[in-house]
């Protein structure tokens, strides 16, 4: 089969090559599947700098999340068989940008007969981030406004249609005019290109002066520190990762004066603690997507042999909304 491979750690662009590989095999609790579709995450191309939490041995196959048909089962799964199209997060180091990955029983879910592959593809992590960010971590409320960082982004255009559907009002801050009408088609209240406009007043004049009551922030740095310049009493700010290259120093005393809260979130954490909690979080994104109230805007449906620049163009920042690579 052909596979992404990285022989040795750097920029996705030098280091990823496409190989021919034999098939991984599965394991007792795992599954061997037909890569349908596998779209692009930050942590592909943090992988691949060998800057991820996670670090598979090399040579590995990124892609942490995927939609597939079962191809074959080991002798211990018990939630799936053969022909079932499916969705969840690949076993490294056989990650998903391959024509065949491996998932484990316990990582999988069904796929959503309303969202097609490449649309079901994106409905993994991004999702299950913002959910528990927006729901789980921070309680957003019905009536309260909700300032998405990255909102153009795999997991803030998650979190900009996961809080409308809350019922919240929604600002999207985005850079670029491109990425500006990708998270209007989203659905944000208001969008703010942080090129040209300063998203603290834009928060400020849109609430009358109140604030934001929850901060989605996976940027970090100055999206942060700007972010407490415009947080509401009581507000609460989740922090996602740090995309923009720089981890805050939060000022404590700050948070104390002004009454807010700073929550961190990492979503694997769930996975050894609460399992069950992954699990009831798909039922619901499910039913949200059978109503049509979530589904993953793919700004981009690319072959295999394209993995290595879209991966790239992500690590550039340069991209908009969901890429996705179908065999």
């Amino acid at each position: 089969m052909k596979a992404w491979r990285v022989n040795q750690l750097g920029e996705p662009r030098d280091v990823l090559s496409l190989e021919e590989v034999s098939e991984p095999t599965a394991g007792a609790t795992e599954m061997l599947v037909k890569v349908l579709a596998a779209p692009a995450n930050f942590p592909d191309v943090l992988m691949c700098r060998g800057e991820y939490q996670i670090k598979p041995p090399l040579p590995f196959t990124p892609g942490v999340e995927l939609c597939g048909e079962v191809v074959s089962v080991g002798d211990s799964v018990t939630k799936f068989a053969v022909g079932d199209r499916v969705i969840g997060n690949p076993s490294l180091p056989s990650g998903g940008f391959a024509e065949f990955s491996v998932l484990d029983q316990n990582n999988t879910f069904p796929a959503p007969s309303a969202l097609d592959d490449a649309e079901a593809s994106a409905l993994s992590i991004g999702y299950q981030t913002a959910w528990f960010a927006l729901h789980r971590r921070t309680q957003l409320l019905e009536g309260e406004t909700l300032l998405v960082h990255a909102a153009a982004g795999g997991v803030g255009s998650a979190a900009v249609q996961l809080g409308k559907a809350a019922g919240a009002k929604v600002i999207g801050v985005v850079g670029g005019p491109e990425k500006a009408e990708y998270a209007r088609k989203l659905g944000a209240d208001l969008v703010v290109d942080r090129h040209s406009e300063d998203f603290v007043a834009a928060v400020k004049e849109f609430t009358g002066g109140k604030g934001a009551d929850v901060v989605f922030d996976p940027v970090g740095g100055d999206a942060y520190a700007k972010s407490t310049k415009c947080i509401a009493f009581e507000g609460r700010i989740v922090i996602i990762g740090f995309a923009g290259g720089t981890i805050p120093q939060p000022a404590l005393n700050h948070a104390l004066i002004k009454n807010y809260s700073i929550i961190g979130l990492h979503w694997g954490l769930y996975k050894a603690y609460n399992q069950q909690a992954i699990d009831d979080c798909h039922v619901e994104l499910t039913r949200l997507a059978d109503a049509g109230l979530v589904k993953p805007l793919i700004s981009e449906r690319l072959s295999l042999t394209d993995v290595a620049d879209g991966i790239g163009r992500l690590g550039d920042g340069t991209t908009v909304g969901r890429v996705v690579f179908q065999p």
